[in-house]
């Protein structure tokens, strides 16, 4: 329990309050600035964040559960490592897609049509579960239109297209979603969209880009890594002796003690930085 807390708690304070200020630097006021890569690197960047985040919030939830004997199904199961759509909300989010699933899914409203129209019901509800803002609604249809594509197009099918080709699709999408999820205004919105693809004077490529991923690279490599499953293939190769099994329980209680030292010493400082979920 205090290992899970540890980790959500170094996701949050060392990872997410961090990259979110990478974001709120390109992201904040007037997006005529950005340029095309500053779009995509920024956008790239807050669906890290928002994951560290939420992630960590339920990794402590976890946590704490298990601290008095309660044991809280897992919410995330490394999201980013799907190769399709339907795969990435299978590992997101896992309490609110399953909730959706089990009561809106199937219900007999829809006649014939009920499998696309209970799906369509379901992203409709997922989107405005987030809020009452248009940004999100378009953001809960937008994944449904990419599910629905992925369940005509069948399992097999799919499963034919090249690996690679499959998870460069999907972060595509996934990193889109994302910058639908952030800007509420629809005028800001739709300024995404442009310098997404390059419409305006903003240009490809600018300076504040370059020297943002300079100053930030040891963080975003960080990131990158930590998405991956990294204490769980530590915790099989322990498994396979009783040295590496004690050698793993001493390097997992350093580790505990420098996440919470360096949290504690991050917090210290910190202005209030509250989980985004709390707004849900």
């Amino acid at each position: 329990g205090l290992t899970r807390i540890m980790i959500g708690l170094g996701k949050k304070v060392i990872l997410s309050n961090h990259l979110s200020t990478i974001v709120d630097a390109f992201f904040t006021g007037d997006l005529d600035h950005v340029s095309v890569v500053g779009t995509w690197y920024a956008v790239a960047v807050y669906a890290m964040q928002i994951y560290f985040d939420f992630s960590g919030y339920s990794d402590m939830a976890i946590g704490l559960g298990r601290l008095f004997g309660f044991h809280f199904d897992e919410n995330f199961r490394h999201p980013f490592l799907c190769k399709d759509i339907t795969e990435f909300w299978q590992r997101w989010h896992i309490s609110l897609g399953t909730f959706f699933r089990d009561y809106l899914l199937y219900i007999p409203i829809f006649g014939k049509r009920r499998a696309y129209g209970g799906l369509f019901l379901v992203w409709f509800c997922t989107g405005l579960w987030h809020g009452a803002s248009w940004n999100y609604i378009i953001w809960g249809l937008y994944f449904g239109i990419f599910i629905c594509f992925e369940r005509l197009l069948g399992k097999k099918r799919i499963k034919q297209i090249p690996v690679a080709v499959r998870h460069i699709y999907s972060k595509i999408v996934i990193v889109i979603g994302f910058g639908i999820f952030y800007f509420e205004k629809l005028p800001q919105l739709g300024q995404f969209f442009k310098n997404l693809i390059g419409v305006g004077s903003n240009g490809f490529i600018d300076e504040f880009t370059k020297l943002s991923v300079a100053n930030n690279l040891y963080l975003l490599i960080g990131a990158v890594i930590c998405c991956f499953p990294v204490v769980e293939t530590l915790e099989k190769l322990a498994k396979k002796s009783e040295g590496r099994q004690l050698a793993f329980g001493v390097l997992q209680a350093a580790c505990n003690g420098v996440l919470l030292v360096t949290s504690s010493i991050l917090l210290v400082d910190a202005t209030n930085n509250p989980f985004l979920y709390f707004r849900f």
